[in-house]
């Protein structure tokens, strides 16, 4: 599921745009797509006045920082209280708090903080850190340079390297286009593209390896559905995907993959030709 977050712009920390009302929806996901503009349009025009994707990409880290560091701030006066009445979970959690703020003042998100021991990396989420969801770099290019990039896209994958994040290219210009065809003209003005498939296929996939999910499928006579599960898995906790008793009163699936499946035309053919685990 995508979630749209509006306004972030340059001090919404401060409470400039939107200021703090994103917050409250970003803390919600479990990563974070920075679509960026990586093409030029003047008659298209960009807040900054100028197209400059790695500094649009700070602005937004600055104050995704920004906003933990405040979030920090406050958590740390709450557990100093806490800890001036003895509580061992809280002193743990404020020495952790001192250990990463000089961190994260000079300008490092909470993901890239690396020495921290196994007790710490556990109590880390419990702070709901902004910066520590994983990152996709989503590139929206012209539709005449989806297949070959610009400047601009070099730019920002070297960057998603070094942060270890995602990326990906989308063409928005494309899915509109593709939105107002029918299925026929959408197969043939892909081609046109030199495109297999819509850009938006792209991006589903990029969160899927992002945050290391798969899809498995449930076939019966009246549909084939899609579940997501973690990538590793097991099949009762899978199962527990579908209903939640699958889970409790597990005793076995029976699955077949989806090659077989296609290969021998569905489950009887896969069964008889012993496909079926």
């Amino acid at each position: 599921e995508f979630v749209d977050i509006a306004g972030l712009v340059k001090d919404a920390s401060k409470g400039e745009g939107l200021g703090n009302q994103f917050l409250a929806h970003i803390r919600e996901v479990d990563a974070i797509a920075h679509v960026l503009r990586c093409f030029e349009d003047e008659n298209i025009t960009h807040v900054e006045g100028t197209i400059d994707p790695l500094r649009d990409l700070e602005i937004i880290e600055t104050e995704l920082l920004l906003a933990d560091l405040e979030s920090l701030e406050k958590q740390k006066i709450n557990l100093e209280k806490k800890v001036r009445g003895h509580e061992k979970e809280a002193r743990l959690k404020l020495s952790l708090i001192e250990k990463i703020q000089p961190e994260m003042s000079k300008g490092r998100p909470a993901r890239e903080l690396i020495k921290l021991d196994r007790d710490e990396i556990s109590i880390l989420p419990e702070f709901n850190l902004i910066t520590t969801k994983p990152i996709l770099y989503v590139c929206n290019l012209a539709e005449n340079e989806i297949k070959s990039g610009n400047k601009f896209t070099e730019l920002i994958r070297k960057r998603a390297i070094d942060n270890h994040s995602g990326f990906t290219v989308v063409s928005a210009q494309i899915e509109q286009e593709l939105s107002l065809l029918s299925e026929e003209d959408r197969i043939d003005y892909l081609k046109s593209m030199g495109l297999n498939e819509p850009t938006l296929n792209r991006l589903i996939r990029s969160g899927y390896e992002l945050l290391n999910l798969i899809s498995f499928f449930t076939v019966g006579p009246k549909e084939a559905h899609a579940w997501t599960a973690s990538n590793g898995v097991k099949a009762p906790q899978a199962a527990g995907k579908i209903h939640t008793d699958f889970e409790k009163g597990f005793i076995r699936a029976e699955t077949i993959s989806y090659d077989d499946y296609i290969n021998f035309n569905g489950e009887n053919g896969a069964k008889d030709a012993g496909k079926m685990r």
